[in-house]
């Protein structure tokens, strides 16, 4: 028994040790083979993701606003609070899992000091914390904004209305993006119910247009055919090499392989039905992948940041049309999409309007929440007095403002904020 172990343990070894495929031996009862295998290297959307050519200006741009989205976040709950305008840190301690931080507190809460001031309180002598002065200002700020851009908000509704399969949206979806639409939290009420003349709620979950076929001609001309007709117009380009192009910009770094530019070449002269076409769909898998890019390209354009999240398209697939794999579709465009994964989840851009780090057509709402990003990013204390145009400064205080604040920044911010100079 035990001869006829050690026979088989020679034969897995001598199998084993062999290049070639060979039998281990005639006393064996098993032939043992030692097989190569080689496998197809994968594509899909996980190896495309993975491999992408990384955009690092709006990787950092996401990392930046991740923060600013938790101080809003706290500040909201702080509102929440009727004590008073401050809450002590040892209340705020719980709200960790609730803002999704993974450090501590106080020492986030301390990190910027343009956004809450900490102070002990003058009765209980506990640690406290309030929302700034001008922090606040730019939170009511925005929200003003909003309001005045009530009647921008209502021709982005319907033009996703006119965009939809069947001319309704559910109302959650809308929801979910609410912030990237630049809508009121309240835009149920303060929207949809005052504009009824153009909205209709069929149910209590889904929006409706009112006389959609009545509306004007204009809503229905998508962002990229307003860049088609500049380059028909200014570049003296054919009709067949624009009428159903897209801007392409390759990130920095991309690697063009063989074949790559006729491939391309041939994908921009391929015709589709565009987004606001009533007709019907085409079976053609290219055609059909197109139309999807084409509506998340109009989508993205009618963001107020050109960017949103990856998971809230999900929500759009059955009112749009773009059943398919959204994630597989926009990494095969690297030229007109970016997917972002620093942050909780995958943010998707819009490439062709950011430019290092920032949108090059800036809008009312961008403005402000890029002043909220700027006096978050400006961490030194000493450094409020700056950013107030009547306060006399000395020299040597502004220059460790700027030391210390070059020394917080986790690399390059090229013409993203300007601090005045301000003279004695």
């Amino acid at each position: 028994m035990n001869s006829l172990k050690s026979l088989r343990y020679n034969s897995i070894r001598e199998a084993l040790t062999n290049q070639n495929p060979t039998k281990s031996s005639s006393f064996c009862p098993l032939y043992i083979y030692n097989q190569r295998r080689w496998l197809k290297p994968v594509d899909s959307a996980q190896t495309r993701l993975e491999n992408r050519t990384r955009d690092h200006r709006l990787d950092k741009l996401i990392t930046q606003i991740r923060k600013l989205n938790i101080i809003l976040e706290i500040s909201e709950l702080m509102s929440y609070k009727k004590r008073g305008p401050f809450v002590s840190l040892q209340l705020m301690s719980r709200w960790k899992n609730l803002v999704g931080l993974n450090v501590k507190f106080g020492a986030f809460v301390s990190k910027y000091p343009n956004a809450f001031e900490i102070f002990t309180h003058p009765f209980r002598k506990n640690l406290c914390c309030k929302i700034t002065e001008r922090f606040k200002g730019l939170i009511e700020e925005e929200e003003n904004v909003i309001r005045e851009c009530e009647i921008d908000a209502v021709k982005r509704i319907k033009k996703l209305l006119l965009m939809s399969r069947n001319g309704v949206l559910r109302v959650h979806a809308l929801r979910l993006i609410r912030k990237e639409l630049g809508l009121p939290e309240d835009f149920r009420d303060s929207i949809l119910a005052k504009y009824s003349s153009d909205f209709k709620l069929v149910d209590l979950e889904t929006l409706e247009l009112v006389n959609g076929d009545d509306d004007d001609e204009s809503l229905c001309v998508a962002k990229v055919d307003k860049w088609r007709e500049v380059e028909y117009r200014e570049k003296w380009l054919s009709e067949f090499e624009t009428n159903y192009a897209f801007p392409i910009h390759l990130p920095t770094g991309f690697k063009i392989e063989k074949g790559f530019r006729e491939e391309l070449k041939n994908w921009q002269r391929v015709p589709y039905v565009k987004p606001y076409e009533r007709k019907e769909i085409s079976r053609g898998l290219e055609r059909f992948e197109k139309r999807v890019v084409a509506v998340i390209h109009e989508l993205l354009s009618l963001t107020v940041e050109k960017m949103v999240e990856v998971e809230r398209l999900a929500h759009f697939r059955k009112d749009l049309g773009i059943e398919v794999n959204v994630r597989e579709v926009i990494l095969k465009h690297p030229g007109i999409f970016y997917v972002s994964t620093k942050g909780s989840a995958q943010t998707l851009f819009l490439r062709e309007a950011y430019s290092k780090g920032c949108l090059i057509e800036p809008n009312p709402i961008y403005n402000v929440r890029r002043k909220m990003l700027d006096l978050v990013l400006l961490k030194n204390r000493h450094s409020r007095g700056l950013l107030q145009a009547g306060d006399e400064t000395h020299e040597e205080e502004k220059r460790d403002a700027l030391v210390s604040s070059d020394e917080d920044w986790e690399g390059e911010r090229d013409g993203d904020w300007v601090l005045p100079i301000l003279k004695k």
